[in-house]
């Protein structure tokens, strides 16, 4: 059996496994569960992975330009595709092909892995991004291929593309949502959700690494012999007022929120605070090195100002650069977890650590975030950034009830991890109709 992994998530090397770490928790789980459910499968996919991730997960690259390359070519390569499956899916006859129409015919099944970004946001990653998206799984239906959306929160989507999404939409065999909104969205928006199966993320299956090892990389932080209660916070550039996302430098009064909520936890409560990073880069020349990404020079500008105003000895910045596997095995040994990273808050939700989610700052917002948290039957966990006091009223509150939040997903889990792992088996029981 051949399959084809594709999708708005298709990067350039090295962006899924050294950049956004949640990205990485989502993709080993994701090619894992693909081989697990069928085993002796070739997997082809146009995300590039390193070749070690290729070897160690079995999963074979091809070129990422089959499906986007930010080129003034790609959104009329995208409709040549189109016009050619359309025509075969009338006539029978392939008048002509393209590497990526090749692919799609060698293969049995053809997976969109597009996440979070199967609808407009997409185009904040490159020009016209989100319709060639749709073109290319058009093409895959009408060439007659199985073709799956799988583990996404799809939209929104501007009104210009409604009558082509809905027809990909339609025409999709399934389409899994790893969230507890999509399926409803969807519905409210009046699209179609015949086909639309409601279950959860592959990133609750990621593991992590053992702490034990990881110890030896935190020798000169609390976390080495940890005596005394801990509260993990990240936050990024979603989670802030001003937009954009990357915007840098950012002025000092834009972190006025989360200084005062650090000063609330180490003077109210007393208890100290490590702000940790949930992003890394890395660089090629002169020979590869993983660096710090996005998230920690907004976490150092935020620490700086807070040790500037007023030092604070309650107050911590992990300055290492830490692997997925390492940190995840940093948030387990939190007391309780901020995060303003979705993926960052799995990684502590997954652990049974209570865990506050951020939402984004500005626009555009996603629904993924209460959609996650409505899977975990915590839909208040989720914070507003520019409310100080709604932060502030949360963490009071789940600071008193942490053992309980504990305790809620110690039951929980067990049943978010089946439904992360039944999201796959619905696939060979499409494959073997």
């Amino acid at each position: 059996m051949r399959i084809f992994v594709t999708g708005q998530t298709s990067v350039h090397w090295g962006r899924k496994e050294f950049g956004n770490i949640g990205n990485y928790y989502v993709t080993e789980s994701f090619f894992r569960q693909i081989h697990l459910t069928f085993p002796d499968a070739s997997v082809y996919t146009t995300i590039q992975l390193t070749d070690e991730f290729c070897l160690r997960e079995k999963v074979k690259c091809v070129p990422l330009e089959l499906y986007y390359n930010w080129s003034e070519d790609d959104l009329s390569n995208a409709l040549l595709e189109y016009a050619i499956a359309d025509i075969y899916n009338k006539t029978g006859k392939l008048i002509d092909t393209t590497p990526f129409i090749d692919e799609v015919l060698k293969s049995d099944l053809v997976i969109d892995h597009s996440g979070d970004m199967w609808g407009q946001n997409a185009d904040l990653a490159g020009e016209n991004r989100f319709i060639v998206g749709v073109l290319k799984n058009r093409t895959i239906q009408l060439l007659g291929k199985k073709n799956v959306l799988l583990g996404c929160s799809p939209g929104p989507f501007n009104d210009e593309y409604l009558p082509i999404v809905k027809e990909a939409l339609i025409n999709f065999d399934v389409i899994t949502t790893r969230d507890g909104l999509s399926k409803s969205l969807l519905k409210e928006a009046g699209l179609p959700v015949d086909n639309v199966k409601e279950y959860t993320c592959p990133s609750y299956l990621y593991k992590g690494d053992d702490f034990e090892i990881v110890k030896n990389k935190l020798e000169n932080t609390l976390l080495y012999n940890k005596s005394k209660p801990i509260i993990g916070i990240n936050i990024c550039g979603w989670n802030m007022e001003q937009p954009p996302f990357s915007k840098w430098p950012r002025a000092n009064d834009e972190y006025d929120n989360f200084i005062g909520l650090i000063e609330f936890i180490t003077q109210k409560l007393d208890v100290n605070v490590m702000l940790l990073s949930h992003s890394n880069g890395f660089l090629m020349e002169p020979e590869f090195k993983l660096i710090h990404g996005r998230d920690f020079p907004i976490l150092k500008q935020l620490y700086d100002i807070i040790q500037e105003k007023s030092p604070n000895d309650k107050l911590f910045l992990l300055d290492g650069v830490y692997t997925p596997g390492e940190t995840k095995s940093i948030i387990s040994q939190f007391d309780l977890f901020i995060s303003g990273r979705l993926h960052g808050a799995v990684a502590g939700l997954s652990q049974s650590v209570p865990t506050i989610i951020i939402d984004y700052g500005h626009e555009p917002k996603a629904h993924k975030l209460r959609g996650f948290a409505k899977q975990l039957d915590l839909i208040d966990c989720v914070v507003d950034p520019n409310n100080l006091n709604n932060m502030i009223d949360k963490v009071d509150e789940y600071w008193s009830n942490r053992e309980k939040i504990k305790n809620h997903l110690d039951l929980k889990l067990p049943e978010i991890r089946l439904q992360a792992q039944n999201s796959y088996k619905i696939l060979k029981e499409l494959v073997n109709n």
